[in-house]
């Protein structure tokens, strides 16, 4: 066998005792070496010692006195060769020596310990051994049998080292971990170890280089590599490759990346990143990162031959402070395909790109921001004309301190463009006014009166097509709503003894307003649908009524459709505090208008006078069970039209977790689908019928779970996704499986496999497939 064959001999990694605290200078005699030896004191040798440790880290010399304290020493006058023995301790500038016997030899310089020798390293290193012999102000020498404590808890050991200028340590069969030795059997294998014929540690460069190394788990072999660097665990950014991951795709195949790191400087850095693939490609990935007194940017990006065409990606961030009260940023995000980004998996499963620049600033009670936005859409639904761009978008918010009447008064106001190759243009100015006024009655009753504007102005174009669908290609045209509310919530309390304590409270709003814009939605032009409106819709497509909207002023979540009329809405919520701190929490509610609006369509729950019930309930038994649940019940046959509800529980070793989720149409085809009930349009009735069920675990170093979601409506799983992963002090072990069942860009559904097993101070070794 060749010797290179043969695999490195283990050199003993033991558990390392303690760095040895500086002792008090004990010694009857003390000695000062430098240039002549001269006796002294125990007192001036004490004297030295602090002197001396008081002002550290000065560069060695070979001019520089060495000083030491033992319990015993003898000088031979005719060789020159001092002896020193018991608890000796001798140090040069800012490096000690110990050990049990130590000789110096004032001719050569050479300073030779035996044992527990012990090194104590500038940088905080401590280095143990049997024997070794050092030169050249210790910067020089031998050591056998060396155990190093490492930053991070990195152990180092090797059979023999040799020092070269304290610059770089020369090993002979190394072997490196970041484990603990077991406590009840010190010799049995750690769970991973890096072993090597030779390594080499570069103090300056802050890096060990590895040369025929073995990876062991549990002391078996498992990976052999010609060649492994590493940062020093001491090391947070350093230069050098880093691991390499592996992968397999659909469209690429096998592949690998081969990651390399660039420390700059100290405050910017680079990964270049080369991807060699079966099927595709070459590509390259990388990163850029820079930090400004002021602020930060970073810039990923990559670039590959894919389809026979050259393709990439960028993704780009970037935050700055202009001073205490403003600062300004952007976030680029563009790619050349949605094909490339599945492919390379560059984000996922991303659908959208949204690319932004921003102006904010901040002051007392008060906000302000200007931003543009950009989109790029990464499924074939998505129609490139058809996506806005918002150019520019202006927001001011401010909340003003109370007044002399006791209210409070805030403010919002903006203006945006929005920009369509395909689809309505929309310039809009508006302003929200609120003043606040909060009472208590003389019967634990209490209220609060709010005065409201809202109020906007629209110059639209293209409104006759999506998403406005309007009955005139453009107009000029504004809107306004003033609301009055008086709010009052009168709780009740009582005591049940053992049974806890009770609070019953009464809600009751009185909401005053004009008659809202019809918007069109109740008179149709045609059977196409187009409304009859000239106010086009930017912000308030989508809206769910339950009882987190009950007691809201306008339901709708923007102001482009405003809620208007005279209304009331009334609710009961109730909590039930008990002794052992089980909770319930519930509130039901329902609105009454004079006249019904048609702002909202057919199925909402809101159309008509009388509004469909909405409730919560949240059950806490105890500290490991939590249940909550929503529903929206029709007002006349009490069906379910709504319902969201989530349970979890169990100990941290088993959390279990449920969900249900019902919705007689799906908000993401609101306005999409147009439907058309006895004359007036309605909710595409596609109903939400979802169920999911999950599961996880944390047992000391372990964790796992698992989550599956099934579509009640069409009988089909919609996903699944299973984890685990195991942690200690010196690895990591992760895995992940996911499986999507629906389609995504015209697709079949995908699965994803991931796992990483780390060597903490090491790297990281992954794979990924679909």
């Amino acid at each position: 066998m060749h010797d290179r064959d043969r695999p490195p001999e283990r050199a003993h990694l033991a558990p390392l005792p303690p760095p040895p605290r500086r002792r008090k200078a004990r010694t009857r005699l003390a000695l000062l070496l430098a240039t002549a030896l001269v006796a002294a004191g125990a007192a001036a040798a004490r004297a030295q010692f602090s002197a001396l440790h008081a002002g550290r880290e000065a560069p060695i010399s070979n001019d520089q006195p060495v000083y030491y304290v033992s319990d015993g020493a003898e000088y031979d006058r005719d060789s020159g060769i001092v002896t020193l023995t018991g608890h000796v301790e001798i140090w040069q500038g800012d490096r000690d020596l110990r050990g049990d016997k130590v000789t110096y030899d004032r001719n050569t310089g050479v300073v030779a310990a035996s044992g527990h020798v012990v090194l104590l390293e500038p940088d905080g290193q401590v280095i143990f051994g049997d024997y070794a012999e050092l030169t050249k102000g210790m910067k020089d020498g031998v050591v056998s049998n060396l155990r190093a404590q490492l930053a991070d808890n990195g152990h180092l050991a090797a059979n023999g080292a040799r020092r070269i200028d304290a610059r770089i340590n020369e090993l002979s069969r190394a072997v490196y971990s970041t484990c603990d030795a077991c406590k009840d059997d010190p010799d049995a294998p750690l769970l991973w170890d890096l072993r090597a014929r030779s390594a080499v540690q570069d103090v300056d460069n802050k890096r060990i280089e590895y040369t025929d190394a073995i990876i062991d788990f549990e002391g078996v072999p498992v990976l052999y590599l010609p060649y492994l660097s590493h940062p020093d665990p001491s090391q947070r950014r350093a230069s050098g490759f880093l691991v390499p991951s592996l992968g397999e795709t659909t469209h690429l195949g096998f592949y690998t990346v081969l990651p390399y790191f660039w420390a700059i400087d100290d405050s910017t850095d680079a990964t270049i990143a080369p991807l060699l693939a079966a099927q595709d490609g070459p590509a390259v990935e990388g990163q850029f990162r820079h930090e400004f007194n002021d602020g930060k940017v970073t810039i990923d990006g990559s670039a590959a031959r894919y389809g026979g065409t050259t393709q990439g990606d960028i993704f780009a961030r970037g935050a700055f402070a202009i001073d205490d009260e403003w600062r300004w940023g952007f976030d680029l995000e563009r790619a050349s395909s949605s094909d490339y980004m599945r492919d390379f998996r560059i984000s996922g499963e991303a659908t959208v790109l949204a690319s932004t620049v921003y102006l904010e600033g901040f002051g007392q009670g008060s906000y302000t921001k200007v931003d543009s936005f950009a989109f790029q859409g990464l499924t074939s639904n998505l129609v490139p004309a058809q996506i806005p761009l918002v150019l520019p978008r202006y927001e001011y918010s401010f909340v003003g301190e109370p007044d002399a009447l006791g209210g409070r008064t805030s403010l919002d106001a903006g203006a945006f463009n929005i920009i369509r190759d395909q689809g309505t243009n929309t310039a809009r100015v508006s302003l929200s006014t609120n003043w606040e006024r909060p009472f208590n009655g003389p019967l634990g009753d209490l209220w609060k009166l709010v005065l409201h504007i809202d109020s906007a102005g629209y110059s639209a174009h293209q409104m006759d097509v999506a998403p406005t669908l309007g009955a005139t290609n453009a107009a000029d045209s504004a809107q306004a709503m003033p609301t009055a509310a008086l709010e009052l919530h009168w709780p009740f309390q009582r005591d049940a003894g053992d049974w806890g304590t009770q609070v019953v409270e009464p809600i009751v709003q009185l909401i005053g307003a004009p008659n809202g814009s019809s918007y069109g939605i109740n008179r149709p032009l045609a059977a196409n649908g187009y409304y009859n409106t000239r106010i086009p819709d930017e912000d308030s497509f989508d809206f769910e009524f339950t009882d987190a909207t009950l007691f809201s002023l306008n339901r709708f979540y923007g102001i482009d459709r405003l809620e208007g009329g005279a209304r009331a809405n009334v609710g009961l919520h109730a909590d039930w505090f008990f002794p052992d701190g089980e909770k319930i929490d519930a509130q039901i509610g329902q609105g009454y208008r004079a006249k019904a609006d048609p702002a909202f369509p057919v199925g909402s729950g809101l159309n008509g006078t009388v509004t469909d019930i909405v409730s919560h309930v949240s059950y806490t038994p105890n500290s490991w069970i939590d249940f909550t649940t929503r529903e929206r019940f029709d007002h006349q046959t009490l069906g379910v039209k709504f319902a969201d509800t989530l349970v979890t529980g169990g100990p941290s070793w088993l959390r279990l977790n449920g969900g249900y989720l019902y919705s007689p149409y799906s908000p993401y085809m609101y306005y999409q689908d147009i439907v058309i009930v006895n004359g007036v349009n309605a909710l595409p009735l596609i109903p939400r019928n979802e169920v999911t069920l999950g599961a996880s675990t944390s047992y000391g170093h372990w964790r796992a779970h698992v989550s599956v979601r099934r579509d009640l409506q069409s009988h089909q799983l919609v996903s699944l996704s299973a984890g685990g992963a195991y942690e200690d002090e010196c690895f990591v072990f992760d895995v992940e499986f996911g499986r999507r069942y629906t389609s995504l860009n015209g697709d079949n559904g995908a699965n994803t496999l991931l796992f990483q097993l780390t060597l903490k101070t090491v790297g990281s070794f992954g794979y990924s497939g679909l």
